[in-house]
Formats: C-alpha cells, sequence, structure tokens
C-alpha cells in the first residue's frame, strides 16, 4: 500500500535518512521507533508532504507521492491523509466544532455535510456534545482528541501520528492508547506511529522498525523485536535487561561468567575466548533460593530489592562484580546478601564486546 524506496534526506552536512527502505500494509500500524535524531520524524514529515526526499521514491496504492530523480512531487493536500502532530495543533481561537470542520471547509464541503461529518467523527473519538467548548476549556486528553477528529473527518486512507501521547500522564496514555487501537480497528485505518516510547510502539503496533542513524535495524512485531533483537543495539534499545560481561566457551554454544555456562540463543561464528556481551531479560530469568555458592551453575547474592508494584526488581551480585536485575514476584522477596542460583528461562543472545555501540 505505501512503498518507501531508498529514500536519503540532509540537512546541510547533516545526512538524516540514509536510503531507507520500508513496505507498509494496509490496515496496519506500522510504528517507526527510535532515539531522538534517528530521522523518524524526518521521514513522517516526507510522508506527508512537509519535506521532499533527496533522493529515493514514496508511492501511496501505486501513485507516486514523491520521486528525488524524476522530480514528482504531490503536495500534502492532495494526498488523502490525516496528521496528528505532538502539540496537537489545535487553534486556540476556534471552537471544538470549527477546529475539527476546518479541512472539510477548505474542500468547499456545503454545511449540512460539514455538521453530519464532524459531529460523527467527534462521537467517534468520545466528544460527542463538546462541540461548542472553546479549546482553551479543553483538558490535554481532550485536545488529544480534538486532534484525532480533525485528522480523521475527512475519511484519510493513512493516517500520521507524531509522538501523539508525549505530553500526557501515564493513565491518561493508557486509556488513549486503547481507543486508538480501537478506532483504527473499527475504521480499518492505515496508521504510521512515530515515536521514542516502547510502550507506545509494542501497545498499538502490527509490525515496528527500529530505525538508528537513518537506517532500519530490524523490522518485526512488538514480539519479534523484543524477543528475538536482530542486532546488538536492538538488543540494549528495546525492553529492559542487564548486559553481562562473559567469554564465548569453545563449542560457541556457550557463554562463560566465570565457571558458568549459559548455552546462548545463536551460536556465534567467533574464536574461543572471544569477550562477549550477554544480554538478560529480566522476565527471562528466576532465582532459587541456595545455601552458598555450589555446583556447575550462576550463583551470586542479592544486593538489593525495589518494589515496582506488582513485583520486586531484584538486583543479584554475580561473579566480576556485576550486576543482574530479575523481576522477582511479591509472594517471594528475597532478603540483602542471600545466596541465589541464577537459572535463564529462555537461552540469552550473545554478541562480540567489539561490535558493541
Amino acid at each position: 500500500m505505501l512503498e518507501i524506496r531508498h529514500i536519503t534526506k540532509a540537512f546541510g552536512s547533516t545526512l538524516v535518512l540514509d536510503g531507507l527502505s520500508l513496505d507498509i500494509r494496509p490496515g496496519e500500524i506500522f510504528t517507526l521507533l527510535g532515539a531522538s535524531g534517528c530521522g523518524k520524524t524526518t521521514l513522517l514529515r516526507i510522508l506527508a508532504g512537509l519535506e521532499r526526499p533527496d533522493q529515493g521514491q514514496v508511492s501511496f496504492k501505486g501513485q507516486a507521492w514523491a520521486d528525488g530523480a524524476q522530480g514528482a512531487f504531490v503536495p500534502p493536500q492532495k494526498r488523502g491523509l490525516g496528521l496528528v502532530f505532538q502539540s496537537y495543533a489545535v487553534w486556540p481561537h476556534l471552537n471544538v466544532f470549527d477546529n475539527v470542520a476546518y479541512p472539510l471547509r477548505n474542500q468547499k464541503l456545503d454545511r449540512a455535510s460539514i455538521r453530519q461529518k464532524v459531529m460523527a467523527t467527534l462521537e467517534s473519538v468520545g466528544l460527542a456534545g463538546y462541540h461548542g467548548r472553546a479549546a482553551h476549556q479543553l483538558s490535554g486528553g481532550q485536545q488529544q482528541r480534538v486532534a484525532m477528529a480533525r485528522a480523521l473527518v475527512g475519511g484519510p486512507d493513512l493516517l500520521l501520528l507524531d509522538e501523539p501521547f508525549s505530553n500526557l500522564d501515564v493513565s491518561l496514555r493508557a486509556q488513549l492508547r486503547h481507543e486508538l487501537k480501537a478506532l483504527q480497528q473499527r475504521l480499518g485505518l492505515t496508521v504510521v506511529l512515530v515515536t521514542h516510547d516502547q510502550d507506545d510502539a509494542f501497545a498499538l503496533s502490527d509490525r515496528i522498525a527500529v530505525l538508528r542513524a537513518g537506517r532500519v535495524e530490524q523490522i518485526g512485531t512488538p514480539e519479534d523485536i523484543h524477543d528475538r533483537p536482530a542486532t546488538p543495539f536492538v538488543q540494549q534499545f528495546v525492553g529492559r535487561g542487564s548486559a553481562l560481561r562473559a567469554q564465548l566457551a569453545g563449542d560457541r554454544r556457550h557463554a562463560l561468567i566465570g565457571s558458568a555456562r549459559i548455552p546462548l540463543a545463536t551460536p556465534l561464528a567467533a574464536p574461543a575466548g572471544t569477550p562477549l556481551a550477554l544480554w538478560a531479560r529480566p522476565d527471562a530469568v528466576t532465582l532459587r533460593g541456595t545455601r552458598g555458592e555450589g555446583g556447575p551453575g550462576l550463583y551470586g547474592q542479592v544486593a538489593h530489592s525495589i518494589f515496582a508494584g506488582d513485583r520486586y526488581e531484584t538486583f543479584v551480585r554475580l561473579p566480576g562484580a556485576q550486576l543482574l536485575m530479575v523481576y522477582q514476584p511479591r509472594h517471594q522477596p528475597l532478603a540483602p546478601d542471600s545466596w541465589v542460583e541464577v537459572v535463564f528461562s529462555s537461552s540469552p543472545h550473545a554478541s562480540p564486546l567489539a561490535n558493541q555501540v
């Protein structure tokens, strides 16, 4: 549906997008996830027609929206898309109805059609009865809904969202994520979401592209990105975990921390003894109480635990003065300095330390 091919964009001497290519499918929520400066917002602005690519092509349903080589360019107002900015851009001098009606009036629709579309859209985003409310009387969540209604009122084929929840508190973010997902499914929308927030990405996305320095590091489902990171960067950027120092065993299938042998998710083509970064997710590790260090496993002592509501985040001192964070059930608190055996419920990923960034 939306094809992005070899997009390159620079601002002065700064290369922001470096030959980036993506395919976005009809009816999915596709998220561009990355840290500040990775190029995700620039790419969204190119999709919206607010920036032109230096090189590469963007096409939608077979129509060329932008082509750096051929000079083709379709302006934003002719792309049939909706756009919600991070700041919402709700006009303070207009009431809710007029904010949402603005794009329809630009299309020269008649008054009856405008009213019908605006009122139906306000109801769909949970703002029925708010049409006469002044913009300055709205909460942050209500302003976000107004911005969403304005983006949807024209019946777009594609909805672009630039950090839409970043200005909201935690509980409201969770509520609006649920509302957006339900709305997207009800309307069959294709959505491109830009965010640096992993909770937004995991909660909403059908697929995620992790961006770094203007390139795609990995594309996959939230489960793929979290559980099967394709590169060391994705391992460290996505989710929580501990990067442990280890060495590659002679069989290339195990990592060594002290004398403990830990099976790896995938064998490594590196010489035995190569220093490794071993990435351990806190929910993929179990702690077993023990009277002291002993046996062939990996043992450590509890340093401290942090209460985190539905669990404890327990930090364990391992050989070499390393700290491992593990999620521990509330009904199984562990006392500081108690000995534990560390058991990996799934084999961790590792990579040579020379490849870490």
